[in-house]
This record gives structure tokens, C-alpha cells and sequence, in this order.
């Protein structure tokens, strides 16, 4: 049993990312990747994480794109023979964002390093 709802996920999270990315005409929302999936016990929703690439306003791309969740929605039924479609329920990743200004400390903190003199000259 758990082979065929892991088989299901799993087109599910093709179906979907096909979706948004040749479906979702939308030039405000650009290209959309799909990152992780989370989906509910009953398989009665699924919590789909996107980013946007290449997009300077993202959360208005988000906001433009969380209008769609019923269009992913249908347009997933029609691709999938399924009982019940799951729910489609758009969240916003922000984990690129902070790796990057993680890595833009690092980088600072770096530099901060490099400039103090080294202390093994002094003595």
C-alpha cells in the first residue's frame, strides 16, 4: 500500500511541476520551481514550496501565482485518473533567499578576518 501512494506522490509532483512550468502563461509570475512537496495523510491536500528564478518582485509573482491554485488544480485533474484531486495550497520557499544572505555574512565576516594584522607578527 505504501508502494502505490509513494507511486501516486510521485506523479502528482510531475504532473504538478509540468503545471506550472509550460501551463502557467503569466508573464508577472516567470518561471516558478517547485521545491518540496508535503502531502497530508489522506492525501486530501498537498503543500507545494516554490521560488521563482529570475523574477525581480517575487512576492508579487507569489501573490499572482497563488491565484492559479485552482487552475493547477483542474488542470491536474484532467492529466491524473484520480478519485479526489488533492487541494493545491501554494507556499512560498525562502530557503535560497536566506542561503544567500547567509553566504553574503560569511563572505563579510571573511573579509573582516583577512584584515585584522596577524597577531604572530606583532610578537
Amino acid at each position: 500500500m505504501a508502494d502505490r501512494a509513494s507511486r501516486v506522490h510521485s506523479l502528482i509532483e510531475k504532473n504538478i511541476r509540468d503545471i506550472l512550468q509550460f501551463e502557467i502563461k503569466d508573464k508577472r509570475v516567470g518561471m516558478v520551481s517547485a521545491n518540496d512537496f508535503v502531502f497530508a495523510k489522506d492525501n486530501s491536500e498537498v503543500k507545494v514550496y516554490v521560488s521563482f528564478i529570475g523574477v525581480k518582485y517575487t512576492h508579487q509573482a507569489f501573490a499572482e501565482l497563488k491565484k492559479s491554485e485552482g487552475f493547477i488544480r483542474s488542470s491536474l485533474a484532467k492529466k491524473m485518473d484520480l478519485y479526489k484531486v488533492p487541494k493545491i495550497v501554494l507556499l512560498y520557499d525562502e530557503s535560497f533567499e536566506k542561503a544567500e544572505s547567509l553566504d553574503k555574512a560569511l563572505a563579510r565576516e571573511a573579509e573582516q578576518l583577512e584584515s585584522f594584522p596577524d597577531q604572530e607578527e606583532d610578537e
